[in-house]
């Protein structure tokens, strides 16, 4: 069935576990990931992130379809626009159906993220969607982006939550977008997210959720994440089945390498379900 993330997320809250949203950017991918979240019982968010649906096809192209599939599922799915930092963009995703967004205004100072952040929290109320928001600068590995910087003031945090009435906080304790070096785990600052639950008790939400280490994606949903962003390990588990399928078989054709690499993906995507402690939890 097709919803919004906010039940889903709101009973998570209650219930001390997390959603699972993974970036896809076509039907093949929502399709694996659908069927992932219907095997384990778990509701589930289909990420579509801006980036990609300007670069390969548009909402208008992806959203009807993924619908589709959402409400002949039997879990509950939602669709999230990710990491929206276009205003216009954000509202024609709306339009085209889109039962949640994240209005990604952190790159701007803190009140001017309120102000864009609690506007877009008013118009998605028109079509009963759910407004995610941001606050600190989740980086990126490409980029380097790992310091003090990039950190999310708990303080700023719960007064941006209060402010602009959103569904759901996105916030910055260590994680980055993005595969790391072989071997290496992040360092969680877990006392942010201690003092920024405290004070808002609202649904968080942890980025960049590939490569974490299951310890920390564990203490994270004990300690109050109630949403969790996968893309690069996804991707990659894709990848992999690829990489080594055309080793075996260079003539393959296209149709069966594609099909045969969802099943890669749906395996990593109840990795992270089971990890999320939502097996079984959907209506």
């Amino acid at each position: 069935m097709y919803v919004s993330m906010k039940g889903m997320l709101d009973r998570a809250n209650r219930g001390n576990y997390a959603i699972m949203a993974i970036n896809c950017f076509n039907l093949e991918t929502a399709k694996a990931v659908i069927e992932a979240a219907q095997e384990l019982r778990a509701p589930i968010i289909i990420n579509l992130l801006q980036d990609h649906l300007k670069e390969h096809l548009g909402s208008h192209l992806l959203t009807e379809p993924i619908i589709r599939m959402a409400n002949e599922a039997r879990v509950e799915v939602a669709i999230n626009l990710d990491h929206g930092s276009d205003v216009g963009f954000v509202k024609r995703c709306l339009k085209d159906g889109f039962s949640s967004v994240m209005m990604d205004a952190s790159g701007y100072p803190i009140e001017e993220n309120i102000e864009i952040t609690k506007n877009m929290v008013e118009f998605a109320k028109i079509f009963g969607a759910s407004v995610e928001g941001e606050i600190g600068h989740i980086g990126s590995v490409a980029n380097n982006m790992s310091n003090d910087a990039m950190y999310t003031d708990p303080d700023l945090a719960i007064d941006f939550a209060q402010k602009t009435g959103i569904d759901a906080l996105a916030i910055s304790y260590g994680s980055s977008h993005g595969s790391y070096p072989e071997g290496h785990v992040p360092k969680f600052h877990f006392e942010i997210l201690d003092k920024i639950k405290k004070g808002t008790n609202m649904p968080l939400v942890l980025h960049g959720g590939s490569g974490c280490g299951e310890d920390n994606i564990r203490k994270s949903v004990e300690r109050g994440i109630n949403k969790i962003n996968v893309g690069s390990d996804f991707m990659k588990a894709h990848v992999e089945y690829i990489y080594e399928r055309l080793k075996r078989d260079p003539t393959i054709n296209y149709f069966d390498l594609i099909h045969q690499s969802m099943d890669a993906g749906r395996k990593e995507v109840k990795r992270y379900i089971k990890l999320s402690r939502s097996t079984g939890k959907s209506l």
